[in-house]
């Protein structure tokens, strides 16, 4: 790596990278980061931070997460790294039989067929009670109060919540969706950017979390209201589904790549994608960032990485093959050996046996966490409980109805999940946080920034400034605006079918701290093309 804290990237950019040394918190929205930074300076750590910052979240940005959502965490903190999967399992007594009798081919986006346990309070209380220094109550006080009293809707909030809004409009018209017209359109429209938007609902729903450390959630009042909101409007959904919710910890798993240590959370996420790319991409040599090689390799190995994810990757134990095989060094040069000067039409392989928020935390005594929640795809499944302000999740929506699938929908089973925290170490100590969300967007992102810091040496914010794309299905590529004009015609050359894209939301956003390992400087990035705030001191 050329530099991590120096190197800028040739393009213009919208800020510079923020330094600081006591700590930093980095999201996609301005309140949520000066919430976190608020609660480092009362005493608490990263993780303290972390909680607030999530739960805030939910608060000022409801068009990408809720209290009804799942949540994954990557902690280091006393030299180790720790893996937190949040994710809800389906009803135990939905099936593939059960979905096609109700009328449905396909799982639907809305309603309560995608809905699956929500992980995210679990997620708050269990890293509370492993890593935080400070009380559940203290921690989520800055949510609560924004929940209660109200807030200025920012600007890319604004439009996203009109957008979201649009849609559910036209979609939405059945009366088990009215809760979230009252919830989220209270005035028959979204709220404009600087209007002040509130939800006392979703503030005592916040207060009870935090006065139970999440237990009526799951085992009371709140668990009762969602099971009874299922059970009215034929839901799958149970107080046994939420009762029997526990978050794990898991060992994140990782690869090399150039002396670097990136790390994941293992399957049901969709890390391991991006790991499998880097796999791939370390057997080549990369010198400029602005070439039309280094383009198509990267296009080329995400390809190959996500058609192996799509038909490989579920939960861990309903694998056919093990995280350590897709993985393997011998299966990334098998793969490896696929790219060549044109684009291919990607296939999985066979591996021998043998709508989302991210943020990143860091404090001056060494913890760093990075942390991602999501309900998908926006508001999710447009159901709001009625009385609470929970927006329910439709992650059941990614499961498969074909039986043979490894990701087949089943009882009691995580599906294969988009969200992703990644973390970089070296030499067994912390290089830093980092992620970029945005649904299949994610792995390519991380890949994205990962190189950009380790084979470019750009400085986090440049990393997440530079141009990005996204591989879409096939030989189709979106590139942004901003991507030089000739690299775009030669990609198209090489058989890329190539789609210049205008919205800068599509691809991503994403948030970096890095360490300095002499000095313990803390330098971090945020996302340009949102709201994006690094709140430091």
């Amino acid at each position: 790596m050329k530099s991590l804290t120096n190197q800028s990237y040739p393009y213009p950019v919208t800020r510079n990278a923020t330094y600081a040394k006591n700590g930093m918190v980095a999201t996609s929205q301005p309140l949520a980061s000066q919430a976190g930074l608020e609660i480092l300076k009362k005493g608490g750590n990263a993780i303290d931070a972390a909680i607030a910052t999530a739960a805030c979240l939910t608060v000022v940005e409801p068009t990408s997460n809720g209290i009804g959502g799942d949540a994954f965490a990557l902690v280091w903190t006393k030299g180790e790294l720790h893996g937190l999967n949040a994710s809800g399992r389906s009803p135990k007594n939905i099936s593939i039989d059960a979905v096609k009798e109700a009328g449905y081919e396909e799982i639907p986006k809305y309603g309560w067929m995608p809905v699956t346990v929500p992980g995210a309070p679990g997620a708050w209380a269990e890293l509370s009670e492993k890593f935080g220094k400070l009380p559940l109550t203290e921690v989520l006080q800055p949510a609560i109060t924004y929940a209660s009293e109200g807030f200025p809707v920012s600007p890319t909030l604004s439009k996203f919540w009109n957008k979201g809004y649009s849609t559910y409009k036209k979609s939405l018209t059945d009366d088990v969706f009215k809760n979230w017209f009252q919830t989220f359109a209270p005035n028959g429209r979204a709220p404009k950017a600087g209007e002040i938007w509130s939800s006392p609902d979703h503030a005592e729903t916040l207060r009870s979390i935090a006065d139970t450390k999440a237990e009526s959630f799951y085992k009371g009042e709140l668990a009762e209201k969602i099971a009874t909101f299922s059970k009215e409007n034929g839901g799958f959904l149970t107080a046994e589904d939420l009762a029997d919710f526990k978050a794990d910890w898991v060992e994140p798993i990782n690869v090399n790549y150039r002396g670097y240590d990136v790390w994941e959370i293992p399957p049901n996420g969709q890390g391991i994608v991006a790991l499998q790319a880097l796999n791939i991409l370390k057997g080549f040599e990369f010198t400029d960032k602005e070439s039309v090689e280094t383009y198509h390799k990267q296009i080329e190995a995400i390809k190959l990485a996500f058609t192996d994810g799509q038909k490989h990757v579920t939960e861990d134990n309903h694998m056919r093959y093990t995280t350590e095989e897709i993985l393997s060094e011998a299966y990334a040069d098998t793969r490896r050996k696929l790219i060549t000067d044109e684009a291919i039409q990607p296939e999985a392989g066979e591996p021998s046996s043998s709508g989302t928020v991210y943020l990143a935390t860091a404090d001056n005594e060494g913890n760093m966490v990075s942390f991602i929640q999501s309900n998908y795809m926006g508001f999710g499944s447009g159901l709001v409980v009625p009385g609470t302000g929970i927006a329910l999740q439709n992650r059941g929506h990614n499961f498969s109805m074909d039986p043979n699938h490894v990701n087949a929908l089943e009882g009691g089973k995580r599906t294969f999940h988009t969200i992703i925290p990644g973390f970089m170490t070296k030499d067994n100590q912390p290089v830093g946080p980092f992620g970029v969300m945005g649904g299949f967007m994610q792995p390519q992102g991380h890949v994205q920034v990962v190189m950009n810091t380790i084979d470019f040496g750009l400085n986090p914010q440049a990393a997440l400034d530079a141009p990005r794309w996204q591989w879409m299905k096939d030989r189709v590529v979106e590139v942004e605006n901003r991507l030089a004009h000739h690299l775009a015609l030669e990609l198209a050359n090489k058989g890329h079918d190539i789609r210049i894209s205008l919205e800068p939301n599509s691809f991503g956003r994403g948030q970096i701290i890095w360490r300095d390992p002499e000095t313990g400087v803390l330098v971090g990035g945020t996302e340009s093309r949102t709201d994006g705030t690094v709140a430091a001191w």
